[in-house]
């Protein structure tokens, strides 16, 4: 396939058998080596027992749900920061941002198609490892002239770099992975704050504060980062 990635460990846990044959099988064809199961709990055992290059999860699970299990592997063990690819067989925006925040990285609806579904774990895994042997970098293409280069933390607006701190390069690439999808400031604070710093929702106006003085033509009157009144902030669709 055309977005063939490096072999990688992935973890798949899916309830649903066809599905989760189907996966594994084109996972298996694409080069990667998979470990399967149809039960949450028996998934967060695995995960919190082996590291992996990537994790599929469905959202509804026995035994442990999708989201609560993501959450698990987010706050310890061998696989908190690996890429995670949710699996819902709902298409409600709410049901996405729910996976987003609890910490996945993206997210697939079903009935999804094969091509796609590679075509996702091959960019999840591109952005996991960086650049290529071969020097090959990941650039991010974005509206209104935003470019974010993951590998080397590196952002260009208007076709000039701009110099940002790592909350700013943090929120800006974790908005900009997911153009048009609302971030509540508590799932902000929880995937950008990573430490033990002491931090507020007012923490986060002001960091969105600070990156709109660098990236917005008028601060006052932002384009790119927007602000959902009572709910947190988004970056502009494409």
């Amino acid at each position: 396939m055309s977005d063939r990635a490096d072999s990688a460990k992935v973890l798949v846990v899916e309830d649903d058998p066809s599905i989760r044959e189907l996966v594994s099988l084109h996972l298996g064809l694409d080069g990667h080596k998979v470990s399967a199961v149809g039960d949450g709990r028996e998934g967060l055992r695995l995960a919190q027992e082996s590291p992996f290059e990537l994790l599929v999860l469905d959202l509804m699970l026995p035994g442990l749900d999708g989201v609560s299990l993501c959450r698990a592997v987010r706050r310890e063990g061998p696989n908190r920061d690996v890429p995670i690819l949710m699996l819902t067989a709902r298409g409600e925006e709410s049901d996405k941002v729910v996976g987003l925040e609890s910490g996945a990285d993206d997210y697939l609806t079903k009935p999804f198609g094969v091509r796609e579904f590679i075509a996702r774990v091959g960019a999840l895994l591109r952005r996991r490892r960086g650049p290529s042997a071969d020097g090959e970098r990941s650039i991010e293409l974005l509206p209104f002239g935003l470019e974010i280069e993951p590998a080397r933390r590196r952002v260009i607006v208007r076709g000039q770099p701009v110099d940002l701190t790592r909350q700013e390069f943090s929120l800006l690439h974790l908005l900009g992975t997911h153009p048009g999808i609302v971030f509540s400031r508590e799932a902000l604070l929880s995937r950008v704050w990573n430490d033990d710093t002491y931090v507020t929702d007012r923490s986060v106006d002001a960091l969105v504060k600070r990156l709109r003085r660098k990236i917005e033509e008028d601060p006052a009157n932002p384009r790119i980062l927007l602000t959902v009144w009572g709910t947190g902030y988004k970056l502009a669709d494409v």
